[in-house]
């Protein structure tokens, strides 16, 4: 069970960029889905310079740790960032595996949901300073931040309803993460933290820009300025976290996901392609402008009008609750 919940923030972007110049160019119905699925959902191209094979070659030889991906039938994924010696922080390795993760996810098109959490009852740290140390001359720094933010920006756009799942810490990186996902549960004790002013940084993984329009720019100023330890209450307050949990009973986090899972299942009920069409209209219009994003949707509705879900909806004369 999920104790309160904030209010519902709306996300907004000014610039569509190359994104929605491309979707003004998708006319069939369903299209539109098949194209950001894929490498439309990147942010970085070669084009703009992004080296992809140079830069995965380097972080694949920093290993360490995993992330692992279940697939349920219920619909809802869940990835775990796995590498508890380190506080799961993020090996170069563990940066490729999941963009790896990412695309796997594209091509489930039975899915609905997805629950990130860490193991071991922590979320992230971030980046493992170790492979920060390899990464550290300014052109494959540049090179990571962009590997980074494509993979974040594609796990965002996922036709899957998304939630971070908060126990422990969310540090830096790990704050990021969590800021690419739909919505934020904590458990109590959580802490979400972007620390990247004590290390000489700012965000690189697109977290400000994200961050920026969950909780406004005042909030994000304090937070990034101050290094602030966002705790659940505070989180609810300024609209980070959607929800605290009640917190696991045997320190297994089994519990923790469970309640995440039936927390997420009030809102992923129902077939796949509704569930799906829905993240993608509001993908949509927040990202693009108001004509693409109307004829996006006209797209996407398309895909779903005269469908089984709605059929069967006709068929059975089904009253509004």
């Amino acid at each position: 069970m999920v104790l309160s919940a904030a209010s519902q923030h709306l996300l907004r972007v000014s610039r569509p960029g190359a994104w929605g110049q491309h979707l003004l160019k998708v006319s069939r119905p369903g299209a539109w889905g098949q194209h950001l699925l894929r490498r439309i959902g990147s942010v970085y191209t070669t084009a703009k310079g992004f080296q992809e094979k140079e830069i995965r070659e380097k972080l694949q030889a920093l290993p360490g740790g995993s992330i692992d991906l279940v697939k349920q039938e219920s619909g809802i994924a869940v990835l775990t960032v796995n590498n508890p010696a380190r506080m799961n922080a993020f090996s170069g390795s563990m940066m490729v595996e999941l963009e790896e993760r990412v695309s796997q996810l594209e091509e489930w098109t039975e899915g609905k949901g997805l629950i990130i959490q860490g193991a071991a009852g922590t979320f992230c740290s971030g980046s493992d300073l170790n492979a920060v140390r390899a990464i550290s001359n300014p052109q494959d720094g540049m090179m990571m931040c962009m590997f980074m933010q494509n993979a974040l920006t594609r796990l965002l756009r996922l036709p899957l309803l998304s939630v971070a799942l908060v126990e422990g810490s969310a540090l830096g990186g790990g704050a990021e993460l969590t800021t690419a996902c739909d919505f934020r549960l904590m458990a109590p004790g959580g802490v979400i933290q972007f620390v990247h002013k004590h290390m000489g940084l700012v965000p690189g993984w697109g977290g400000a820009a994200r961050l920026v329009r969950i909780v406004g720019g005042q909030n994000a100023l304090k937070m990034l300025g101050g290094a602030l330890k966002v705790d659940p209450e505070m989180g609810l307050q300024i609209g980070l976290a959607d929800g605290v949990l009640e917190g696991s009973l045997d320190g297994s986090g089994a519990n923790a996901l469970l309640e995440a899972e039936q927390w997420l299942g009030r809102y992923t009920t129902g077939p796949a392609p509704v569930i799906r069409a829905i993240k993608n209209v509001v993908v949509s219009g927040r990202e693009l402008p108001l004509e693409v994003a109307l004829s996006t949707e006209r797209d996407v509705f398309g895909t779903v009008w005269g469908g089984p879900a709605n059929l069967q909806a006709l068929a059975s004369k089904a009253k509004h609750k």
